[in-house]
Parts: C-alpha cells; sequence; structure tokens
C-alpha cells in the first residue's frame, strides 16, 4: 500500500496532536517523525515550534511520568529513573522533579505493598521477608528505604 504523502503543514499538525494527546519526551517525538520523510531541518524546525509553543516540555513530561509511574502503578524510584533515561532525559532533570513524589506517601507505599505481598506469602518468616523485598526491589524500590519503613 502506497503511503499517503504529508505536506509539511500536516505533519507539523498530526505532532502537535501527538503531543497534545499526553506529555511527550524529545525522544519519542523524534521516534514518531521517523514516520515521516522530512529532512533534518524540518526536523528541526517542527521541534522548534512544538517547544516554542510548550506543546513538548521536558520538565513537564518528566514530572508527570514520575507522578503517573509512581501515585497509578506504584513504582519506585529506581525504576522510574531507569526508564527516563531510557527516554534520555538527564539525571539532573530527573532528581530535581523527584520532589513530585512527596516522603511521606513513598514510605507508605512502601509499607502498604510490603504488607500486601507479604501476606500473600507462604514459608517461613524469613522466606517471606526476603520474597517480599526482593518483590519490591523489582518494582524499583532502594534497598535502604525498604529497611526504613521496618527499623
Amino acid at each position: 500500500m502506497e503511503k499517503k504523502s504529508l505536506t509539511f503543514a500536516e505533519i507539523k499538525l498530526k505532532l502537535v496532536n501527538y503531543c497534545v494527546y499526553q506529555d511527550r519526551c524529545h525522544a519519542e517525538v523524534e521516534q514518531k517523525m521517523k514516520e515521516f520523510l522530512l529532512i533534518d531541518e524540518a526536523k528541526e524546525e517542527i521541534m522548534l515550534y512544538l517547544m516554542k509553543e510548550n506543546y513538548l516540555n521536558e520538565e513537564r513530561f518528566t514530572r508527570s511520568y514520575i507522578r503517573g509511574k509512581f501515585y497509578i502503578k506504584h513504582w519506585g524510584k529506581t525504576k522510574i529513573k531507569m526508564h527516563l533515561k531510557q527516554k534520555q532525559i538527564t539525571d539532573k532533570l530527573i532528581s530535581k522533579c523527584f520532589d513530585e513524589i512527596y516522603e511521606d506517601d513513598y514510605l507508605k507505599t512502601i509499607k502498604k505493598i510490603y504488607e500486601d505481598y507479604y501476606a500473600k506469602q507462604s514459608g517461613q518468616e524469613y522466606q517471606k521477608k526476603s520474597k517480599t523485598i526482593k518483590y519490591l526491589m523489582s518494582r524499583g524500590f532502594e534497598y535502604e528505604r525498604i529497611n526504613d519503613v521496618f527499623e
């Protein structure tokens, strides 16, 4: 099937809509642009336009990503950071935006996941505890933080 060729304006609009639908990072928009045969100058012009008009905002994306992955998916900071790095977000920006997660909420979440998961485990106390800690770490919670909850 032949691809319908789009004008520059149509491509630009598609990318605006892509960013409006949900916050995106630069890497996602660059990936999306690969669907269209654009010369580098055109890609650059679109990126600048998206940023200037605030359709594309790396900090806003990072903040909303952190909130979503923590408050909805209950991921720990390690996992969130790893996924953001895959999206080429800088360490500096990630650290700056982690204030989206309240310390109290973080510890309460660790405690709640711990209790829920621990209750479902069978075996001896130490086995249940070690399985639960491994589970929390797989969700991206730091070992030190998990321990803090049970000191």
